[in-house]
């Protein structure tokens, strides 16, 4: 399991709920709006203001 930039954060939860607190301790508390259903991780982050990158780094370390 990899997570990448282009994949929507609906689509990251239904592969693993613990992408939830990842992000939420990231601070992206939106991760139940409608929004995040079709919205990339990518484009989170730059509404966010986040590096996509660091936050993606997070998040594959649940894969390992």
């Amino acid at each position: 399991m990899e997570f990448t930039k282009d994949m929507t954060i609906g689509e990251m939860l239904k592969m693993s709920p613990m992408v939830a607190p990842v992000l939420m301790s990231a601070g992206m508390h939106c991760i139940g709006c409608p929004s995040a259903q079709g919205e990339t991780l990518e484009e989170a982050c730059m509404v966010h203001g986040m590096d996509v990158e660091a936050l993606l780094d997070e998040l594959n370390k649940l894969a390992d």
